[in-house]
C-alpha cells in the first residue's frame, strides 16, 4: 500500500480532466431544453462543464460547483458565468451540511482510494452512506461517495450525469452502488466506449446517467460508441426509454452489455436445467503469497549457482507455462531445462537450515536487495518462510486474456498468486471436473462475473470463480484428452468448443442448438468487447 507522503499529487486530487466533447454531451443530456435548472458541480476542477455552460449558452436557475484544490477552485472562480458560485472545500463536508437540492449534478468525480483520503474526509463520507443506508468500507474509492452523496442532494425529480471507472458494473466493492442506484433512479443509461477516454492511464470509463421520474419503473439501458466524438452526433432522444429491466438481484451489471432475450437466458437457464456451480466441486483458493515472485521463484540457474536442489519445489506461474489443459511432469520439466521460472523456493525456518552455506548466501542476497522489508515479508517470523504450502488439484489462471483456463496439476506443481488453487471435493472426478469447464455457458459466465481492464485482461477472484456454471458430469472425462491435445496442437477455442458443447451442453444437460448458440453469442459478445480494449 502506498502511503500518500509517496502518493503522486494527481493521485491525491484524482485529477483526470474531463474532455470537452463528454462535459457538452452530459450538460445536453441533462438540461434537455430546460432553462430554470438548479445545477450542481461536486467537484468541477479548473471548470471545463463550467466553460460548456458558458459556450452554449444554456438557460438555467443557478449553478454551484464544488473543488477542494485551491488553485484549481481560483481558476474556476475566473469563469464568467452568471449565477454561479464556486466553493473550496470538500465535497462530502458541503454534501453534509447543504440544506439546498438541485435538478442535476454533473461531473467527473476524483478517482481516490479510501488511504489517501485525510480522516476527516473518511468521516464526512461514511455520513453520507450512514445517510443513504450503506456501509462505508476501505475498499470504497471517492467517485462511489460523490455519486451517492450526489444522489442524495437531488431533487424528487432531477438528474446525475457522471463520468465515472467502468468498475462500477463489475468490481465487488460497487456492489452495494449498484443496488443503491437501482432502487433510487427510475431510469439509468450507460454509454460506453470502445476506445480509452484516458489512455495514459488504461482506465475504462462509462457515462452514467441516472433519472427520477417518481414513477414505479426501474429501467436500465447501454450503449456503446467507438470514441467520445461520437457523442456529438448522438440524439438525446435515444436515452428517454430505457427498456431493460434492472434485476435486483443480479451481482453485475455486465448483464447490461446484452439484449434482454439474452439476459433472460442467463438468468434462468440455471434452473431450468439444473446447471449447479464451480463451488458445488471444488473450493478455489488464492495462490502461494511469496510477497517478492521475483525472488522466491527461481530458475534452474539459480538452483545450481546456490546449490538449492533440497529447498526447491517445482512451480508454474505464468500461462505461457502451461500449452494444454494438463499439465504435465514432462511440461515442468521441459520448462525447468528451459530455464524458466519453474522452482519454488520453500526454506525452513532459521534453526531448521542447518548452516547450508548456499540457503545463507541467498537469503543474505535477500536481504541486500531488500526483500525482508517489504509487506508480507516483514511481517513474518523469518521472512524467508512462506506461508500456506499447499498443493492443489487444478489451477485457475488469474488473469487471461483470450478465455479462461482451468487445468489439470498432474505435475503436482505449486503456484503463486499469478493463478488460483483449486482444491476438488471427494466425490468429483478431477479429469472430469476439468473437462466440464470448457464449453460456452461458463466461459459466458467467466466473463460476467469476472472483470476487466483497459487492456484487454480478465479477472477473475476465487469467490468469482466458484459462481461460474458449471455443467458437470463424470461422463466429461473422456473429452479432457480430447481438449489437451487440441490445445497442444493451436487449435482455436472455438474449434474445441464444437466438440464440448455438443457433449457437455446438449448430450449431457439437455440444453437445445438455439440455447447453446444463445451462450456461444454471449461470450462471443463480451469477450469480444473486453479484447477491444487491448487494440
Amino acid at each position: 500500500m502506498k502511503l500518500i507522503k509517496n502518493a503522486s499529487a494527481e493521485k491525491l486530487r484524482g485529477g483526470f480532466y474531463t474532455p470537452e466533447p463528454i462535459a457538452s454531451f452530459i450538460l445536453k443530456w441533462g438540461i434537455n431544453g430546460s432553462i430554470e435548472s438548479d445545477i450542481l458541480e461536486p467537484s468541477c476542477g479548473d471548470g471545463v462543464f463550467l466553460e460548456q455552460l458558458k459556450e452554449n449558452n444554456y438557460k438555467f436557475n443557478s449553478v454551484t460547483a464544488i473543488e477542494f484544490d485551491e488553485v484549481e477552485a481560483k481558476k474556476a472562480s475566473r469563469i464568467n458565468l452568471r449565477n454561479t458560485t464556486v466553493i473550496n472545500t470538500d465535497f462530502h463536508l458541503y454534501c453534509n451540511q447543504v440544506i439546498s437540492r438541485f435538478d442535476l449534478i454533473v461531473g467527473n468525480p476524483p478517482y481516490i482510494r479510501y488511504q489517501y483520503f485525510d480522516r476527516e474526509q473518511q468521516d464526512e463520507a461514511d455520513k453520507i452512506f450512514k445517510r443513504a443506508g450503506l456501509k462505508y468500507s476501505k475498499l470504497t474509492n471517492a467517485w462511489v461517495s460523490f455519486v451517492v452523496g450526489s444522489s442524495l442532494l437531488l431533487n424528487e425529480r432531477g438528474k446525475i450525469g457522471f463520468v465515472i471507472p467502468a468498475e462500477l458494473l463489475q468490481v465487488s466493492y460497487a456492489q452495494q452502488l449498484r443496488e443503491f442506484l437501482g432502487h433510487f433512479y427510475n431510469k439509468i443509461n450507460i454509454i460506453s466506449f470502445e476506445k480509452l477516454v484516458f489512455p495514459d492511464i488504461q482506465q475504462e470509463i462509462i457515462l452514467l446517467l441516472c433519472e427520477k421520474n417518481g414513477t414505479n419503473l426501474h429501467l436500465i439501458e447501454h450503449l456503446e460508441l467507438r470514441d467520445a466524438s461520437d457523442l456529438a452526433t448522438l440524439d438525446v432522444n435515444r436515452l428517454k426509454s430505457p427498456t431493460k429491466r434492472i434485476d435486483f438481484e443480479s451481482k453485475k451489471w455486465t448483464y447490461y452489455f446484452l439484449e434482454q432475450e439474452e439476459i433472460d437466458f442467463l438468468e434462468n437457464i440455471a434452473s431450468d436445467k439444473g446447471i449447479p456451480t464451480i463451488s458445488n466441486y471444488a473450493d478455489v483458493e488464492v495462490g502461494i503469497t511469496t510477497g517478492a515472485n521475483n525472488y522466491f521463484t527461481i530458475p534452474r540457474s539459480t538452483v545450481l549457482l546456490y546449490q538449492l536442489e533440497e529447498f526447491v519445489k517445482p512451480m508454474v506461474g505464468r500461462s505461457v507455462q502451461v500449452n494444454g489443459v494438463i499439465f504435465t511432469k514432462k511440461d515442468w520439466l521441459r520448462n525447468k531445462h528451459a530455464n524458466v521460472k519453474a522452482n519454488l523456493l520453500v526454506f525452513p525456518s532459521k534453526e531448521k537450515l542447518n548452516g547450508n552455506t548456499g540457503a545463507k548466501s541467498y537469503i543474505e542476497y535477500g536481504e541486500s536487495i531488500g526483500i525482508n522489508k517489504g509487506y508480507k515479508t516483514s511481517i513474518r517470523d523469518n521472512w524467508f518462510v512462506i506461508p500456506s504450502i499447499k498443493l492443489s488439484d487444478a489451477l485457475f489462471i488469474r488473469r487471461n486474456n483470450l478465455y479462461p483456463r482451468l487445468i489439470l496439476n498432474e505435475a503436482e506443481a505449486y503456484t503463486t498468486d499469478t493463478m488460483h488453487r483449486v482444491f476438488t471435493k471427494e466425490q468429483t472426478n478431477k479429469n472430469a471436473f476439468v473437462a466440464s469447464f470448457y464449453n460456452s455457458l461458463s466461459l459466458a459466465f467467466s466473463e460476467i462475473v469476472g472483470r476487466s481492464y483497459g487492456g484487454g485482461v480478465l479477472e477473475l477472484m476465487p469467490s468469482e470463480a466458484e459462481k461460474i456454471l458449471f455443467p458437470y458430469r463424470s461422463e466429461n472425462e473422456k473429452l479432457l484428452f480430447v481438449i489437451d491435445k487440441m490445445m497442444r496442437q493451436k487449435k482455436s477455442i472455438e474449434e474445441i468448443l464444437k466438440i464440448t458443447n455438443m457433449e457437455i451442453l446438449k448430450k449431457g444437460y439437455g440444453l437445445s442448438y438455439k440455447e447453446i448458440n444463445f451462450a456461444d453469442n454471449i461470450w462471443r459478445k463480451l469477450s469480444a468487447r473486453r479484447l477491444n480494449r487491448s487494440k
